[in-house]
């Protein structure tokens, strides 16, 4: 056997011991010699480079640097699924498929993994790209991150198609998780909040080895081509097994009736925590790949298939203490500090208690035992008070009078229910906040200046207001924490790149209160200049459409404040965009004129921003809220109480996002 025979045949064999070892969970050789064995194959790739193959075995090691994931489409559209809390909508969705299809349907129930939706490409039989989920249409690629993963097959066995797309979720099990809780805390580290979350963000750390050290864990439950092998969904998932990939067919349940899935969901809603990982549900699929042909897709979901939530947890636990936290408007936001408990798989210590009048709803005193839930098994929150175990000696939790982090007196207007910090200027949360505000995405853009290193400039008082990123040098940069010359100069070309940006951003980016996208778009539209904003009286402002006295009011006295004044008189000498451009009103055509327009839910075809920007340059008007003046409401997904009160008071008509763009070309042709 020659030197190539000899290390692709190592190469065959390790390739083996790991479906037996992940795939069947039956291994036929030791640790210790499956680790000779590839210690072998290392050194002879070492010693004859030209034998390399991306896909060896030895490569799950991981060490690769990737410094940016580069974003390419996916060939086939990743959908998300619809959700249902109850076994009313099960039976209301099967009643559609019948009444669409008028043939027996049977389906096929899975566990709903709790981690990050994957598309892996398979060509000749080996792994050749790996893409997250992105927006559904387009995604990172992080094939060199997910080659890392012990239960992602490198090669193939058995009789695959020649190409082919498989999906699935990477996670984290329990165990894996708390492992690298334990070396957080021991390094000083906060610890992760949930294996979800880490599972998301290991993917994209840029060293692969780092990705390996993780644990990362997958699960593959999707075949897409344009041809299939077989003729059903559970007949693909028992060829995908055979083929080298860890399927869901173990703990899955082909179901020849919906009495059968619901069977299914209740023994897992109740053996779910047994498990050494986390779902969140059951997905259930109709298992003809015909019948799934025929059912088809709507704008954001398969018809053929739906993902049954479980209800949200409660556990009990004492109320340590409640601290406060002051946001960048100044808004008091109390939490409850919580003694440790387990909550449907991860330990809560803390939750949000909104406003004082949700303390005093609660009735909150000093140690109280209370009740905590996972709204959508995510956010914590304290849904009540065990009364039978309060200390009757216990003072009522009082909310505080000055905020935490500057002493001054705090206020409540009277039509809102929190609490404010006035001291804009000058209390540090808010200061750091409106900087945050001013580089984000939807503002001025600042890339690559975030969060943590805008806060460490403000301690070093290198920054306090948006003007002063102006007037950063490299010096001043490169002292500061994990920062590298090639960092500090690619801030400083993105504050440079920042003076490019068009007014109506800016406007929001300084941060009046109550001026949102919407409302510094209609101030720029009719005041085109800041110096005629600045100059504008309250009735003035009144006089623009949309525009309240409330807002009218925050305008003027944002423009009252000298701190303000000198602020914009310096990015102005800077060169910060401060007047309209002259082409930014081009209209496209008046197709929408006299329509009003809202969007809501998670939108998958373009950002909320550019619907709007579509809206306007077509002659329409986007409006805020759902009222008897609203024409359509465009609906994204987890679409919530606008949805609702649209479908209640019933003249509103509403469109998916591709019937808007519809309606866009079908006024356009007419």
């Amino acid at each position: 056997m020659n030197t190539q025979q000899k290390i692709e045949s190592l190469r065959e064999e390790l390739h083996r011991h790991n479906y037996d070892y992940y795939i069947l969970d039956d291994p036929t050789i030791s640790d210790f010699e499956f680790d000779a064995k590839l210690k072998e194959l290392q050194e002879l790739e070492i010693s004859y480079p030209e034998f390399a193959d991306p896909n060896s075995p030895t490569l799950r090691v991981g060490g690769g640097i990737t410094k940016n994931f580069p974003t390419v489409p996916h060939q086939f559209r990743m959908y998300s699924l619809d959700n249902s809390y109850d076994f009313n909508d099960l039976e209301d969705w099967e009643k559609r498929i019948v009444k669409t299809i008028d043939e027996p349907v049977e389906f096929v129930a899975e566990l709903k993994y709790d981690g990050a939706s994957i598309s892996i490409f398979y060509e000749n039989g080996k792994l050749s790209r790996a893409i997250t989920r992105g927006d559904g249409f387009q995604g990172d690629e992080i094939t060199n991150n997910v080659r890392t993963i012990s239960d992602v097959p490198l090669a193939l066995r058995g009789d695959f198609p020649k190409s082919f797309f498989i999906r699935g979720e990477i996670y984290l099990t329990r165990k894996n998780f708390d492992k690298i809780n334990k070396i957080r805390e021991e390094e000083g580290l906060d610890p992760f909040m949930n294996p979800r979350n880490t599972a998301s963000g290991s993917l994209k750390m840029q060293d692969s080895g780092e990705v390996r050290k993780r644990g990362l864990s997958a699960v593959l439950y999707q075949y897409i081509s344009d041809e299939y092998p077989a003729e059903t969904h559970w007949e693909l998932l028992a060829k995908a097994k055979s083929w080298g990939f860890k399927v869901s067919e173990d703990q899955a349940k082909c179901c020849k009736t919906l009495d059968e899935v619901k069977n299914f969901i209740v023994f897992w809603d109740s053996e779910r925590h047994k498990l050494p990982f986390e779902i969140d549900g059951i997905v259930i699929k109709v298992n003809s790949l015909k019948q799934q042909q025929q059912l088809g897709y709507t704008a954001k979901s398969p018809r053929w298939a739906m993902a049954y939530k479980f209800k949200a947890e409660k556990a009990e636990t004492e109320l340590l203490s409640v601290s406060y936290q002051v946001g960048r408007t100044g808004a008091i936001t109390p939490v409850a500090n919580l003694k440790p408990v387990l909550l449907a798989g991860t330990v809560v210590k803390r939750a949000s208690l909104h406003n004082e009048d949700i303390i005093k709803k609660l009735d909150l005193h000093e140690n109280d035992f209370v009740y905590v839930e996972k709204g959508g098994e995510i956010i914590p929150k304290i849904v009540g008070v065990n009364l039978e175990k309060r200390n009757l000696y216990q003072p009522e939790i009082q909310y505080i009078k000055n905020c935490p982090e500057c002493g001054t007196e705090l206020i409540k207007l009277e039509d809102q229910a929190i609490h404010f910090c006035p001291n804009e200027m000058h209390c540090p949360p808010q200061v750091v906040g409106k900087m945050i505000h001013y580089v984000s995405r939807k503002a001025m853009n600042i890339e690559n200046l975030g969060s943590e290193t805008i806060e460490q400039l403000f301690r070093e008082k290198l920054v306090e207001n948006a003007a002063d990123f102006y007037t950063l040098t490299k010096e001043q940069l490169l002292p500061l924490e994990r920062m590298a010359e090639k960092s500090a100069q690619n801030i400083l070309d993105g504050i440079q790149k920042s003076k490019e940006i068009p007014f109506e951003k800016v406007l929001f980016g300084i941060g009046i209160k109550h001026v949102g996208e919407t409302v510094a778009k209609k101030l720029v539209k009719n005041f085109p200049t800041i110096e005629i904003l600045k100059n504008t009286t309250a009735e003035e402002l009144c006089q623009v459409e949309d525009i309240g006295e409330k807002i009218a009011e925050s305008i003027v006295d944002f423009f009252k404040n000298p701190e303000n004044l000198l602020m914009i008189e310096r990015l102005k000498s800077y060169g910060v965009r401060l007047k309209k451009s002259e082409n930014s009103d081009e209209i496209l055509s008046d197709v929408l004129d006299g329509k009003t327009f809202l969007f809501t839910g998670k939108l998958s075809l373009f950002t909320r921003e550019q619907a709007e920007e579509m809206v306007e340059k077509h002659g329409g008007k986007n409006i805020s809220a759902v009222s008897k003046n609203l024409n359509y409401l465009v609906v994204g997904e987890k679409a919530g109480s606008k949805l609702k009160k649209a479908q209640d008071l019933g003249n509103i008509e509403i469109l998916d996002e591709q019937g808007f763009l519809d309606l866009i070309d079908r006024e356009s042709d007419d």
